[in-house]
């Protein structure tokens, strides 16, 4: 049986990430480059796919872990019969190389260890080609890829793996250093373990210091932002919504997606996220990917793109990757990217209006792609699309898709009311006067006293919790007071909320999947817009608790199961758990500054 999702732990530099179980095994590390091509995939297979486990030889009494203080250096701690180890992981860059690092620090006694390396490129199907350097360090090359180990454990090469056993004693440490490089150029320097790790730390104590604490939710806050942290990129600014491909938010379903790409829905909740929590730098440079991003003929903009703003994010399947428990296909790249989701409109353009509020300097581009995005919206805004969820069972015209598409005009017309920019503001009034009238009237089912997922249908979407969120309708009002309610009977399950009932076809996929933990904090935070502090309180906190040992969440959850589902770890579970917390301590919060 695979690890439990919630059992991993991640590391990161900035460039790429890994995931670490709490028995020592390294199970999922993609190579830094943009095509994000895996040489360890254990995590969708076997073993055989690639992993490096370093754990006691011996049977483990005890496990614990933790990261040290506000970084992601992570230090798990093993106890046999004979003593105590800790393994200290983190992840270190340099100028064209990307290093994995681990330390074997020996805490009490003397305890037998083993070390297994299995690299396999291109999703498990490459084995490299394995020589030794002059200088001691394994090399691992295969095609552009190349590996070099270095480490004072004698290593051998067995069944196509590369394994060792050694012993530590308390005071002892040994270190093995995993460098990733172009093959093509030449090897870089060895490293100092103790002076990287040196350096690590206080480049995440020099970050975290920024941050402006929010009381006793603060831990829980700054770890997630440590998490959107690995996720974004240091060099081109973009954040992805997970660090993996095709973990299933059904357990051995087919709904397997690749989520390393950056999603334009994100935009308004990051840049939230991150301005309130005082991490400036990374909210500009998000705002800088996204106008990059963009940039082109509005008719051409896609739902999500590369982390480097690459277009083609062609999908496909892996079909010698059994996937995570059994769950297939498993699948590289992303065919939503094609789809046409109106509500990304309305995110890039209310993005472009939080960054003017930030104080973020605008030479004018901006304000010259808005206007061309709008311009192309007001023609389109009336069509069927594909709707939040990238549902594959055909175009409607879903309600939340017309909100966002309101969304736009209206920040539009603030961005020229408040910052003295040109536009055509009375004609983008009247559009968004005429969307409004058409979603109240097209969108809203009397009988349920609520909104729909979409026009003329009865089905309730976990996304209608946005309408109050973003201004469209106080929260006072009686059909969003209507809304919340029908979703509190229909949608809820143990607590949590689904994206919409899947049993309906919408998606055109197999019924089925675990509740969505973004959709449980809006949720939240409609409670705090209708003053149901204490219900609010106490939905935030239940999901807190669904947070793993080390603060992380996927994408969803299965209550029956009491697990975690879906890509991970993912950043809009950690975008609205940070908002929701802003929320619930003040009316200053981003709900608030978004629905007046």
């Amino acid at each position: 049986m695979a690890r439990l999702i919630e059992d991993y732990a991640v590391i990161g530099n900035c460039e790429t990430m890994a995931l670490v179980a709490r028995d020592g095994s390294i199970d999922w590390l993609c190579a830094p480059r943009f095509d994000s091509a895996a040489c360890f995939a254990a995590l969708l297979g076997d073993p055989s796919h690639g992993r490096w486990l370093i754990a006691p030889r011996d049977e483990v009494r005890l496990v614990t872990r933790q990261y040290r203080g506000d970084t992601l250096i992570l230090e798990t701690v093993f106890e046999t019969a004979d003593g105590a180890v800790s393994i200290i992981d983190f992840m270190a860059r340099r100028v064209g190389v990307s290093d994995l690092l681990r330390i074997v620090r020996g805490k009490r006694g003397t305890v037998s260890m083993r070390t297994e390396l299995v690299a396999r490129f291109e999703y498990g199907s490459i084995v490299p080609w394995v020589s030794r350097q002059e200088d001691g360090r394994l090399q691992l090359t295969a095609g552009p890829d190349r590996l070099l180990l270095d480490t004072s454990v004698a290593l051998r090469g067995e069944d196509m793996r590369t394994v060792g056993e050694f012993e530590v004693k308390a005071g002892e440490e040994i270190g093995f250093a995993l460098s990733w490089t172009p093959s093509f150029r030449a090897a870089p320097e060895p490293l100092r373990m103790a002076e990287s790790l040196a350096q690590i730390e206080s480049f995440w104590s020099q970050w975290t210091a920024t941050f402006k604490p929010m009381g006793e939710w603060s831990p829980a806050v700054l770890r997630s932002l440590l998490t959107l942290k690995a996720l974004a990129h240091w060099e081109t600014g973009g954040i992805i919504a997970a660090g993996t491909t095709s973990l299933p938010e059904k357990l051995h379903g087919p709904r397997n997606w690749d989520y390393r790409f950056c999603w334009l829905r994100d935009a308004t909740f990051t840049l939230y996220a991150l301005v309130g929590a005082g991490f400036l730098g990374e909210a500009r440079a998000w705002r800088e990917w996204l106008l990059r991003a963009v940039a082109g003929s509005p008719d051409d903009l896609q739902i999500m793109y590369g982390v480097a703003g690459e277009r083609r994010l062609t999908e496909f399947v892996i079909p010698w990757l059994p996937g995570y428990e059994g769950a297939t296909p498993v699948r590289v790249g992303n065919a939503a990217a094609a789809q046409v989701q109106l509500d990304v409109y309305g995110e890039v353009v209310a993005a472009f209006y939080v960054g003017r509020r930030a104080g973020f300097a605008d030479d004018g581009t901006s304000w010259a792609l808005e206007c061309a995005l709008v311009t192309h919206l007001e023609k389109i805004w009336d069509q069927p699309d594909d709707g939040i969820w990238e549902v594959r069972g055909g175009r409607k015209h879903f309600t939340h898709s017309k909100v966002m598409a309101w969304v736009a005009f209206d920040r539009a017309v603030r961005s020229a009311e408040e910052f003295d920019l040109q536009g055509p503001l009375d004609r983008w009034r009247r559009v968004r006067a005429a969307i409004h009238a058409d979603v109240c009237e097209r969108g809203f089912d009397s009988g349920q006293n609520s909104f729909v997922q979409s026009y003329g249908a009865t089905a309730l979407d976990a996304s209608l919790l946005m309408i109050p969120m973003v201004g469209f309708l106080p929260p006072s009002d009686s059909r969003v007071g209507g809304t919340v309610a029908a979703i509190e009977r229909h949608l809820m399950r143990d607590g949590l909320v689904l994206r919409y009932h899947s049993e309906t076809g919408a998606d055109g996929l197999p019924a089925g999947e675990g509740a969505f933990l973004a959709c449980s904090f809006w949720l939240a935070d409609n409670y705090v817009l209708q003053g149901r502090y204490d219900e609010a309180r106490a939905l935030f906190e239940r999901l807190l608790a669904l947070r793993n040992d080390v603060g992380l969440l996927a994408e969803e959850y299965d209550s029956a199961a009491k697990r975690q589902l879906g890509n991970f770890p993912q950043a809009f579970s950690h975008l609205a758990l940070i908002n929701t917390a802003r929320n619930l301590m003040s009316t200053g919060g981003p709900a608030h500054q978004r629905s007046v």
